[in-house]
């Protein structure tokens, strides 16, 4: 193990997720996954999230891309939060998640926005109201409710 990749991946992986996330990771390791910790804290979080050419912003949109692409709900979820943590705004989240519908499928960008609501909701995100109007949409009130 490289000690100074490791502290970079400890203070890197705690700036994204919270420390709070780190001490439960390694404070529940055990013989069997101890040694996993380890080397995701090294090579993932010190020798990737340690580097400087990209922001930790940066990073997480990436990371969403990819984790929505490939159907990871737990570490979408886990990312989509660090990526709140970490200064990625509602609107290029928004952006982030239509460019993996448009690049990963549908079905992969309907479930984002699902996976993300969810932990919009679970943080006390409220994203504020469109300004846009409704569409009408026929068979409904909407339209004839509108002009009365």
């Amino acid at each position: 193990m490289d000690d100074s990749l490791f502290q970079a991946g400890i203070d890197a992986r705690s700036r994204v997720l919270g420390p709070e996330f780190v001490t439960k990771a390694f404070s529940t390791a055990d013989s069997f996954n101890r040694d996993f910790q380890e080397i995701v804290t090294e090579y993932c979080w010190g020798g990737v999230w340690g580097r400087s050419t990209l922001d930790d912003r940066q990073r997480s949109l990436n990371n969403l891309c990819i984790l929505a692409s490939l159907n990871r709900s737990h570490e979408f979820k886990l990312h989509f939060r660090g990526a709140l943590r970490n200064g990625c705004t509602l609107d290029q989240l928004r952006d982030t998640l239509i460019q993996v519908m448009v690049y990963a499928g549908v079905p992969a960008g309907v479930e984002a926005f699902r996976l993300a609501r969810e932990v919009l909701d679970a943080e006390g995100v409220v994203p504020p109201p469109t300004d846009k109007p409704m569409p009408d949409i026929p068979g409904t009130d909407r339209s004839t409710a509108a002009q009365g």
